[in-house]
């Protein structure tokens, strides 16, 4: 069950208990001052936030958000508050929370977070099931998994629903293997596939972050090693440039032929695990999928070859396998896990497999989560404006909306563009003048 939490001496203003379910309350100082500071880059969230506060286009909505509980969160959750939305955040991973930023939502803004790091796989569960209690409106979705429970658990629930968000790669095929199958009960926009989101948040997010959260859970100099890249989607082309600005030998590994060609035109050595598993003295997986690291490969690695992910959920990594084949596990800092194999050979894992950029870091920098987290709101705001001509299926961000954050983010830098020309426009709509 939730807690009613309260402070008993409110940093702002006198409030009503909230219920939630956050480490401590007390924590609260301190998250306000990370949630200002990352709002200091995200200008066009800001302006959303503005326009909402005017205009309140998701008044009375009951909203479920079940993404990671970072600073640049709370700026979108305070975006959709000024929106008039009636908000109940929950974690979308067990490590990702910010438990000072969790405790300023609650005591500050009256925000429902059901949300500790570091909280085990029941606790996990059921803050979700305490976010759907809310009988959300609009679900956001960092995963996915909102959408698998409403639909396996609580689907009483659905009635209610009238759309949905879905913030990451995983997610998006998750849902879109729901909608093929016919299962899927209401409509979903792929915030995604943006461009103003992967290209940007995945990749150069992706990739700051992911290299920040290795760094900070060993300490360990990155030039002159082996950094072997496990996908060369968006987020492992940012890892792959990453690795390769701190000076270390970039592999990638990959299934696609035409992303794999992709990574050897980039200047980057291409083999399968197989072969990668004896080289590399770092690891990082960013493919969503099961297995990409498992038993052959951890039996060929060197002694002390530290393996990472930064994928959405803990299933890239092998780590059932690994636990059998260890003698003895042992932990030698935070987030840094050593496993003995019966040779007496030792495979470091980060951060239990998980996202590593949020067990061991902040996650990715405010300014590109900026655009991700704005087309969260215009999205949930383009729902409810049209969720009577939607379909039930995965939608892509409308090209309008993509443009316009893209405008509002330049305009931001102080970065001007050109414009077409009418003679212009008409050469490009039209097909009669050839050479």
């Amino acid at each position: 069950m939730a807690r009613v939490v309260s402070l008993k001496k409110p940093a702002r203003r006198s409030r009503a208990p909230v219920h939630a379910d956050i480490k401590d309350p007390l924590l609260a100082e301190k998250g306000r001052g990370r949630i200002d500071w990352a709002g200091r880059t995200m200008p066009v969230l800001s302006q959303i936030r503005e326009r909402f506060d005017r205009q309140k286009p998701l008044k009375g909505v009951r909203l479920a958000a079940c993404l990671h509980v970072t600073a640049e969160t709370a700026n979108l959750v305070l975006a959709l508050k000024a929106g008039g939305a009636e908000v109940a955040l929950c974690a979308s991973n067990p490590l990702s929370t910010q438990d000072d930023v969790a405790a300023s939502l609650v005591a500050d803004h009256g925000v429902s977070v059901f949300a500790i790091k570091g909280e085990d796989n029941d606790t996990y569960y059921r803050h979700i099931q305490e976010a759907l209690n809310t009988r959300p409106q609009l679900t956001m979705d960092d995963g996915a998994d909102v959408v698998g429970v409403l639909h396996n658990d609580r689907m009483e629930l659905l009635e209610h629903v009238i759309g949905g968000t879905e913030e990451t790669t995983t997610g998006v095929v998750r849902l879109r293997a729901m909608a093929k199958q016919g299962v899927l009960r209401y409509p979903i926009i792929a915030v995604n596939d943006a461009k103003t989101k992967h290209l940007f948040d995945n990749r150069y997010g992706t990739g700051q972050s992911t290299i920040d959260g290795i760094i900070r859970a060993t300490n360990r100099l990155l030039a002159g090693s082996v950094f072997v890249v496990a996908g060369y989607g968006w987020c492992g082309r940012g890892l792959a440039m990453r690795a390769r600005g701190m000076g270390a030998d970039v592999v990638v590994t990959e299934v696609d032929p035409t992303t794999a060609l992709e990574a050897v035109m980039d200047g980057f050595r291409v083999m399968p695990m197989s072969e990668a598993c004896k080289v590399g003295d770092f690891f990082c997986t960013v493919t969503g999928n099961i297995d990409v690291i498992r038993q052959e490969h951890f039996e060929k690695m060197k002694d002390g070859a530290i393996v990472s992910n930064s994928g959405h959920f803990n299933v890239e990594i092998d780590l059932k396998t690994l636990h059998r084949l260890a003698r003895s596990r042992m932990i030698l800092r935070d987030f840094v896990e050593e496993f003995t194999l019966k040779s007496g050979k030792k495979i470091i894992v980060l951060g239990e497999g998980r996202l590593i950029n949020l067990a061991s870091a902040e996650g990715h920098p405010s300014s590109v989560m900026d655009m991700s987290f704005a087309n969260q709101a215009l999205s949930s705001e383009y729902i409810l404006k049209n969720h009577g001509k939607l379909e039930r299926k995965v939608y892509a961000v409308p090209q309008l909306l993509d443009q316009e954050i893209a405008r509002l983010k330049l305009k931001a830098l102080g970065v001007k563009i050109d414009k077409l020309t009418p003679q212009q426009e008409k050469y490009l709509a039209s097909w009669e003048e050839g050479t």
